[in-house]
This record gives C-alpha cells, structure tokens and sequence, in this order.
C-alpha cells in the first residue's frame, strides 16, 4: 500500500482513541448532557438521606400550617424538591385515599397534602394534621439497574398528640440532572387489619 494513504488514516486512528480515552472510566453515557436524569448510581446512603429529608419536609409543612403560613406553598415546594411530577409520569398512590386513589399530577399530591381541592372532595390535608416526627424502618432497599432505587418498609408518623401511625411504603427513586433523588413510584398504605 502507499505510504500517502497510511498517513491519514494514522492520524483519524488516532484521533480516534485518543476520543474515546478521554471518555473512558467515566460512568455516563454520552448523551447524559442532555438528559433530565443524571447517570451516577444511586447509593443506599442517598435513599436514606432522602427519606429523612422527605420525613423533615412533611413536619415543615404542619408546621407552617400550625403557625398560620403559606403551607400551600411549603406543601408545593415539598412535592417540587421529593416528586418527579416534572421528569416523568410519577405513580403515586396516597394512604388514605380511597376514591382518587392515584395521584398522577402534582395538583392531585398537593391536594393529598394540603386539602381543599374540590376535585379530590376526600382529602383533608395529610401533613396539616400535623406530624412531629417521621421515623423510618426500611425492609431493604434495591439499586439493580444503578439508575433507580426501590425501598419499601414502614414508616411510623407521630402525630402532636398520640400514638405513633404505622405505615407501609414502597418508593422508586431516579436521580435528576442535579443529583438530587427524586420519587417516580410512592405506594403508601396502612397494614391489613383481620376481621
């Protein structure tokens, strides 16, 4: 072959791998620039952290209620930080909700947590009750596709005055572009009761 043809085809070779070295050991895909998600695993630590501060967020808002504030507003600001309502399609399926059981929209969240929306007549505000403290007891959490966590367990709200309420979760986590976990999948239920 002559020599004029190996030059050029040389030097695309290598820049080439030269390309694709400077994008070795990373653990993104080369579209993830452009993605709403980031491509960083998600650490079991993370979920942690992420439900404690989920828990924090719902006392805020009885909180704010407690003191005559905008909990309107510190409720959309909670399901704006934890919920994923502007990532994807978020299936949220509320404790106590009975006729509307599924809450696909963030007006449909917001009315679990505040109340006073006609559309979802049984609400009665979830975190206006209000709530002191979150507790946490997770059964295990899993991470097999690195980009999105599922934990389930209970989680035990104490209300200002009486006993702690048990209640049984699932939650799917993804991570945004920010690194910040948010919730695609929230199952909340209370325990069966036999008759």
């Amino acid at each position: 072959m002559n020599k004029t043809i190996f030059g050029p085809l040389v030097t695309v070779g290598l820049a080439a791998l030269t390309a694709c070295a400077s994008t070795a050991g990373r653990n993104t895909a080369p579209s993830a620039a452009n993605s709403i998600y980031s491509e960083d695993c998600i650490t079991e630590q993370e979920v942690v952290e992420a439900q404690r501060a989920w828990g924090d967020g719902i006392v805020k808002i009885g909180n704010v209620f407690s003191e005559g504030g905008d909990y309107t507003k510190a409720a959309a600001d909670h399901i704006n930080q934890f919920y994923g309502y502007d990532l994807s399609l978020v299936l949220f399926k509320p404790t106590l909700a009975s006729q509307e059981q599924f809450r696909a929209s963030f007006d449909g969240a917001l009315s679990y947590f505040v109340g006073g929306n006609p559309s979802h007549a049984e609400d009665k505000g979830f975190a206006l009750r209000p709530w002191t403290k979150v507790r946490w007891s997770n059964s295990g959490i899993i991470n097999n596709s690195c980009t999105m966590a599922v934990a389930m367990g209970n989680y035990f709200f104490t209300p200002a005055n009486g006993d702690e309420v048990k209640v049984e979760y699932s939650i799917g986590y993804v991570k945004d572009r920010n690194g910040d976990l948010r919730i695609v999948l929230h199952q909340s239920s209370l325990p069966y009761k036999a008759q």
